[in-house]
């Protein structure tokens, strides 16, 4: 059932990624072009995603516990660390070079354009990557 639930989750997200033109790198590189073709419509989205998400966490962990799983597993930490930092860093100039971000790009990919579909390769690659640098990077900073 959860798998299930996790599908028609991810179906309503591409779908709506796909409704609001989030997959299209020129709609999204339109939002940071102030001097040119600007198009305020990402903030749109940013902000109804927000409003959405605050009414759901509102709803949802006024619950005792989830539906498929003994606890909520949301985040404890308040700390901005370098991993954070560097993170959201590559994460945004990523996005505003190529248009991309995560969230857009795998629905994006059954548009068949061979553009998103390099970025979604890359992006795993760089996944793949970072996961097996993660024991080098914590042993160095154990030292």
């Amino acid at each position: 059932m959860r798998v299930i639930f996790a599908l028609i989750i991810g179906l309503v997200f591409g779908i709506g990624i796909s409704i609001s033109g989030m997959g299209n790198p020129a709609k999204v590189l339109n939002f940071f072009d102030f001097a040119g073709t600007w198009d305020p419509s990402l903030a749109l989205v940013m902000a109804s995603g927000v409003f959405v998400a605050a009414i759901g966490y509102r709803l949802i962990l006024a619950r005792p516990a989830p539906l498929f799983d003994k606890n909520f597993s949301i985040p404890t930490s308040r700390t901005i660390d370098k991993k954070l930092v560097v993170g959201s860093a590559v994460f945004g100039v990523g996005w505003g070079l190529t248009g991309y971000c995560p969230g857009g790009a795998i629905p994006a990919v059954g548009s068949g354009n061979s553009e998103v579909v390099v970025f979604v390769v890359a992006m795993f690659v760089g996944i793949l990557g970072a996961v097996a640098m993660q024991p080098l990077l914590l042993r160095k900073s154990a030292a």
